[in-house]
């Protein structure tokens, strides 16, 4: 069984970010096909206890997502970055915290300008902790939420055989 995890560093629960993840986890569960199994955090249901290194929900979710085989990281564009509760999340890894899981960037931005914030900033962090990060990621401007699925069927294109290429 092929396990994806969904994290979601918005600060707002339920969010278009986390639409957007959720859309980049059902393309690549379908790109996979088999038996998929599906974790999904989004992170504004644990921000009271983000910073509190013993919680053991968070812990449980560390774990998981470190045995997941892939993990879409995903964040809304603030200050021309990821959150910082994304941030505080990836903090709880060491080193070698993501050796193992292929690893799928995501943001999303009210503009294009800021549409490397997604290669220059979170795809660093996560080959720090040791995952593979094979593919480009995906940034998703607030325009292009209108027709998401169009937007992420065009990065899958080229992302979904290089991820998938990793699993199997």
């Amino acid at each position: 069984m092929t396990t994806i995890a969904v994290v979601t560093g918005n600060p707002k629960p339920q969010s278009r970010t986390h639409a957007v993840a959720r859309a980049v986890a059902d393309v690549l569960a379908a790109g996979l096909g088999g038996d998929i199994s599906r974790l999904e955090i989004d992170l504004a249901e644990h921000a009271a206890s983000l910073f509190d290194w013993s919680d053991p929900v968070l812990t449980r979710l560390t774990e998981e997502v470190a045995g997941a085989d892939i993990a879409i990281f995903a964040s809304p564009t603030y200050k021309a970055a990821y959150t910082g509760m994304l941030k505080a999340f990836l903090d709880r890894y060491g080193s070698n915290g993501l050796a193992g899981v292929v690893a799928v960037p995501v943001m999303t931005g009210g503009w294009p300008g800021h549409l490397l914030a997604v290669e220059v900033h979170l795809r660093p962090v996560l080959v720090e902790l040791a995952a593979t990060v094979p593919s480009r990621g995906l940034y998703v401007t607030e325009p292009e939420l209108a027709d998401l699925n169009a937007a992420v069927a065009k990065w899958s294109i080229a992302a979904t055989p290089l991820i998938t290429a990793h699993i199997r």
